[in-house]
């Protein structure tokens, strides 16, 4: 009997887990469907672009579709005239890992003139990367560059920080290549309420970057 209680309160705690897992998701990505899009053709222009960065490499040492995707994107922006500047921001927590650096390079193996090109070393998760291209860089409004589903995220942490942001949709990787990304992303949405309800503040802001 015990232990039939005990499975029961397991499953109405696994039902309410679901539930606000749902309930973050869905709501994240009804606030920022408005401000996503798809095509250069018809995204408002912003000075600068804020790209999200992630390894060029994926786990198994291959190219990473990810990353490859929001380059193109970003290159895609800038040859539209849709932004003049570019904040790449991503995670050097290592001498040997460095994300901004390694788009920098992209980048400028794609055509982006390097001295546009400006490096954020302290975006470690997407919350900092937002917070800082305000704080740091000086940015009240700026176009988002990912795959749609992270640019929904950044959309409505930057919207509830009082941040004018559109995302610019790189192009999406099959769910059989990206599950545990995907998965991840579940579980970042309801983070996201948790640290908007905290307060939670960038691990590091520092000294104003001017893009002039």
């Amino acid at each position: 009997m015990k232990a039939r209680k005990v499975i029961k309160w397991m499953l109405v705690a696994a039902l309410v887990l679901l539930g606000l897992v749902v309930v973050c998701y869905t709501s994240i990505s009804s606030y920022s469907k408005d401000r996503l899009y798809d095509t250069v053709e018809y995204i408002p222009y912003h000075r600068a672009a804020l790209v999200l960065g992630t390894s060029p490499w994926d786990r198994n040492g291959d190219p990473n579709r990810f990353y490859n995707a929001r380059i193109k994107a970003c290159v895609d922006l800038y040859n539209a005239r849709k932004i003049d500047r570019i904040i790449v921001s991503g995670d050097n927590h290592h001498v040997s890992y460095n994300e901004p650096e390694a788009m920098r390079v992209s980048l400028v193996e794609m055509g982006i003139p390097n001295e546009v090109i400006f490096l954020d070393y302290a975006g470690f998760r997407t919350f900092d990367s937002v917070v800082r291209a305000r704080e740091v860089f000086g940015q009240q409004s700026f176009t988002v560059v990912s795959q749609k589903f992270h640019n929904e995220r950044a959309i409505f942490i930057a919207g509830r920080k009082g941040i004018d942001a559109v995302g610019y949709n790189a192009t999406g990787v099959g769910l059989n290549y990206g599950l545990m990304t995907y998965v991840r992303e579940l579980f970042a949405r309801c983070k996201v309420y948790l640290d908007l309800a905290t307060g939670k503040k960038p691990h590091f802001l520092g000294e104003p970057v001017n893009l002039d």
